[in-house]
């Protein structure tokens, strides 16, 4: 959290007035993103310094609590939105997110794109992807499931800290990963794993934060998430299960909003997602995989990951049309 500023009560009357005076020298662009996208050591700083060393603007991120906690406010705000763009949704969410009638569409060329199965829309342009995966502590943790079957079944006093799904890309993620492996048994493999369920976050930065904490020893995150560990701390000791199903694919996604103060800024600010200066930043601090080339090699941390060789999703029209009946499902196996 970062620290509260405290203006003399003679000098609050300027403040507005110096901030409409620089505002109309430098236009600023509003993004919504995640929380954990905003502090010093995230990616939003450094995008910030990028992007303003080009753009002749002040781009301010406004963290929110996750992915779909971003949706949910745009469809509360609607036309009164302070927001320019958002940043965070997954590509799941694409048909909700047109059906708001927000956005505006985009002209990004998205040839650059390297993202597995391709990706194509008018709208949305991504801007890094990772695979959903199940974190443990090794020192905790001798044998770590090899299945998200054995995830459900396995030893009730080993907790796990998961993502609400109606807030959090990776909760929603995990509804939509137990969906694509068990079908019509998810609701029932929903009951047996809340015996292992400590606790269900908002969003993503509460549970990983208890899992860092030691408080539980298995947190859903994503297959990236160790190389943080190996790269920032030096240490092996927090790695993701490998599971024999598949791992869940989630691609994050940006779109300019249609009632955007400076839609042209906002457009350009979507060009600049997938040039090598915004890409670079990504794996080593959205601590995600790029969307599309930075033209230089990943850290070598990387190869020593998960690589999943059976990417999981399931389409986004038919997650639109069901998330609110599987959402239920997850409610009721929860006792929620």
């Amino acid at each position: 959290m970062r620290p509260l500023l405290f203006l003399p009560a003679g000098l609050l009357a300027f403040a507005p007035i110096a901030a409409q005076a620089q505002e109309t020298e430098r236009p600023v662009l509003t993004v919504y993103t995640y929380e954990s996208f905003t502090p010093e050591w995230g990616p939003g700083p450094r995008i910030e310094k990028a992007f303003e060393a080009v753009c002749e603007c002040d781009l301010r991120f406004v963290g929110l609590d996750d992915g779909v906690a971003i949706l949910n406010r745009l469809k509360l705000e609607r036309d009164t939105t302070p927001a320019d763009v958002a940043l965070g949704m997954t590509a799941e969410l694409i048909p909700e997110l047109k059906a708001t009638n927000l956005f505006a569409p985009s002209d990004v060329d998205l040839a650059p794109l390297t993202i597995p199965g391709g990706f194509r829309d008018d709208v949305f342009v991504p801007f890094d992807y990772s695979y959903l995966a199940f974190v443990y502590d090794t020192q905790s943790i001798e044998n770590p499931p090899k299945s998200l079957a054995e995830l459900v079944s396995g030893d009730p006093e080993q907790k796990i800290a998961i993502q609400d799904a109606r807030t959090s890309t990776p909760g929603l993620g995990l509804l939509l990963w137990m969906k694509s492996v068990f079908g019509d048994e998810a609701e029932a493999k929903w009951a047996e794993l809340s015996k292992r369920i400590l606790t269900v976050t908002p969003g993503w930065s509460e549970s990983y934060g208890l899992f860092t904490k030691g408080e539980v020893p298995i947190v859903l995150s994503y297959t990236t998430s160790p190389a943080y560990h190996m790269i920032e701390e030096g240490t092996d000791r927090y790695q993701a299960a490998a599971f024999s199903e598949g791992h869940y694919l989630q691609v994050e996604l940006a779109g300019r909003l249609r009632t955007s103060r400076h839609p042209e800024l906002a457009e350009r600010f979507l060009r600049f997602i997938l040039t090598p200066e915004f890409q670079s930043i990504i794996p080593t601090a959205n601590w995600s995989l790029p969307a599309a080339s930075t033209g230089a090699p990943l850290p070598e941390a990387f190869e020593k990951l998960v690589q999943p060789v059976k990417p999981l999703e399931i389409p986004a029209d038919e997650v639109a049309a069901h998330r609110a009946e599987w959402t239920a499902e997850w409610l009721r196996a929860l006792g929620r």
